[in-house]
């Protein structure tokens, strides 16, 4: 194991050169524009998959953008590692905002900038290059490893549950590890045990066939601005909580354990809330920040459309009122009972002076790591072995619904070590990867290896 680690310090230098290369490419799977270069980004990933010592990897098709599968067997009877990731990116607009071009990375000041270095182009690459300086200094893989690297993530990953379900026995696995998502801190490097789903929804109020003078009819029909603001207002209490009946039902309450060990982790809050500008926190009384934002559902106002918006006034009854609502959820909570609790009670808070429409759009389902399998304690010591610090458990806010899919669809625990940093602007300018992280990211992979073979080997 030291030669492999030593493999990776001396060569840390060559394979962000590497890396760069590939973040070169602008992957931008969103804008039809970019079809090309999505395609040129997976086939990139197959030869360097090759030239690291995966000579089994080749190019899936969907009916979308190509994702690569990549596999190398390790001794016989050896558990099975899947890695996931996604080789498209973000836009990289509004490009004035980049100190440097997003598509011609460069090393500043100990971080590579780049558009999709930390999302998700470089946390692969620690996949790969990990398993690459195993070949370079061992016999064999201590395990079989396999890859599944997609180009449809950045546009809601349209065509990978049926990927997943057509190639279910190509993809069998004992493990899926997953590194797409921020660590705690430089200083603590993290397991995320924790993903909330997510459930979308837009209220759509419709009153008079057309915009009216509210000189002459206002007061006479109802405005279905005042009216959707009235249901918004109603869909939370005094204490922060989501009045929609039966919204908390199904949901996992932390244990007295879990809260605790999150509001002893040495989060700055004060640095927190100055990152998002706000005067102050907020959110369901008697949870800490954490706790609100990992470990509780949620239910927000994304947007609100009506009337006249633009310079001076014109005094109107708008016509209709729209607003676009997500919940975010939390185990055992399901998208799709969610959000026939949400339209229920949004419809039964409409007066019938209006009519009310109400669209479903995308969903995920959230995801609780069962933090007693094997898998989990190989991460906690891989972790210490790559970044020579003790890693700390933590929860994510956010979504990745292909987490879900992979446990039910394969029946495998999900790892998700991310080598990010919350700083690290994914989605927006300046995204950036520590070149500390990529190294340390690295050797936990690697190290990750070698201790799921140990703990799981048959």
């Amino acid at each position: 194991m030291q030669d492999v680690l030593k493999h990776i310090d001396d060569n840390v230098d060559s394979r962000l050169e590497e890396l760069i290369e590939w973040v070169r490419i602008p992957s931008v799977s969103t804008d039809p524009l970019h079809k090309d270069d999505v395609r040129t980004a997976a086939e990139h990933l197959v030869r360097d998959l090759k030239t690291s010592g995966i000579t089994k990897s080749s190019i899936v098709e969907t009916d979308g953008h190509p994702a690569v599968f990549g596999e190398m067997k390790g001794p016989k009877g050896s558990p099975t590692v899947l890695f996931y990731g996604h080789y498209d990116v973000q836009p990289a607009d509004p490009l004035n905002e980049w100190d440097s071009p997003p598509f011609e990375p460069e090393i500043r000041d100990g971080k590579l900038y780049g558009r999709g270095v930390a999302d998700d182009k470089g946390q692969v690459h620690t996949h790969l290059k990990a398993v690459e300086s195993i070949l370079k200094t061992a016999a064999e893989l201590p395990l079989t490893v396999k890859f599944i690297i997609e180009g449809e993530e950045e546009t809601g990953s349209t065509h990978l549950e049926e990927l997943i379900l057509t190639n279910k026995e190509r993809l069998a696995c004992d493990v899926v590890v997953i590194s797409d998502s921020p660590m705690f801190s430089e200083e603590s490097p993290s397991i995320c045990v924790g993903l909330r789903g997510l459930a979308y929804g837009e209220v759509i109020v419709r009153g008079p066939k057309q915009d009216l003078h509210s000189g002459a009819f206002g007061g006479g029909v109802a405005n279905p601005a005042n009216v959707l603001s009235k249901i918004l207002a109603g869909l939370h209490d005094d204490r922060g909580m989501v009045t929609v009946p039966g919204f908390y039902d199904d949901v996992v309450a932390l244990t007295e354990a879990q809260g605790t060990a999150i509001r002893s982790l040495p989060f700055d809050e004060e640095k927190w809330l100055e990152l998002t500008g706000s005067p102050s926190t907020t959110g369901e009384e008697g949870y800490s920040t954490l706790e609100r934002i990992w470990a509780r559902p949620t239910l927000d106002i994304n947007g609100m459309k009506s009337g006249y918006t633009g310079e001076g006034a014109k005094t109107i009854i708008p016509a209709v009122a729209k607003a676009k609502l997500s919940a975010r959820l939390v185990a055992n909570q399901d998208p799709d009972v969610i959000i026939d609790l949400l339209e229920k009670h949004v419809r039964a808070l409409a007066p019938p002076t209006v009519e009310v429409d109400f669209i479903r759009h995308h969903g995920g389902k959230p995801y609780l790591g069962p933090t007693d399998h094997p898998a989990f304690e190989a991460a906690r010591r891989a972790l210490k072995v790559g970044f020579e610090c003790d890693p700390v458990e933590i929860r994510e806010g956010g979504t990745i619904p292909v987490v879900s899919t992979f446990s039910e669809v394969l029946g495998v625990p999900c790892i998700l070590m991310g080598f990010g940093l919350p700083d690290q602007n994914i989605h927006g300018p300046n995204e950036n990867l520590r070149v500390n992280c990529y190294r340390g990211g690295t050797r936990s992979i690697a190290a990750f290896l070698y201790q799921l073979a140990e703990t799981m080997g048959r």
